[in-house]
């Protein structure tokens, strides 16, 4: 492997965040989607099933942009920002309604610290980037 083809540390750490997101989303949204929202309305479990799916389908995107980290910049902010504003809803959640229970704490967590290692680490590799290209 040629040293073109290196990634750079900070891509490592962005890839390892994007697999741990996609663990998160893939068993977070496969367990939401079976369990859904029962002992509420219809129309909340609806809801919360329909979000399930879009909780479940950030799993693949995660893997995908994880493999093909290279190609990215503007996605792997994009990605950060929707896990850190889903985060945030949970922690307003928590807030007006109460914690739902203690497991919640622990998606909340890497929901918040991730997003933030994620835009700290792409914003090293484009200075990298930039600084290789002058």
């Amino acid at each position: 492997m040629t040293e073109n083809h290196k990634l750079f540390f900070n891509q490592r750490i962005i890839q390892g965040c994007l697999f741990m997101l996609a663990v998160i989303a893939l068993y977070g949204g496969g367990l939401q989607m079976y369990l859904g929202e029962p002992e509420t309305t219809p129309r909340l479990d609806n809801i919360h099933r329909f979000m399930a799916g879009v909780y479940f389908s950030m799993g693949p995107l995660a893997i995908w942009t994880a493999i093909t980290i290279r190609k990215h910049n503007e996605l792997i902010f994009f990605l950060a920002f929707s896990v850190f504003m889903a985060g945030l809803g949970r922690l307003i959640s928590m807030s007006i309604v109460g914690l739902p229970g203690k497991i919640f704490l622990i998606y909340l967590l890497p929901e918040l610290i991730l997003p933030l290692i994620m835009v700290v680490s792409q914003i090293v590799v484009n200075r990298k980037k930039h600084q290789l290209e002058q």
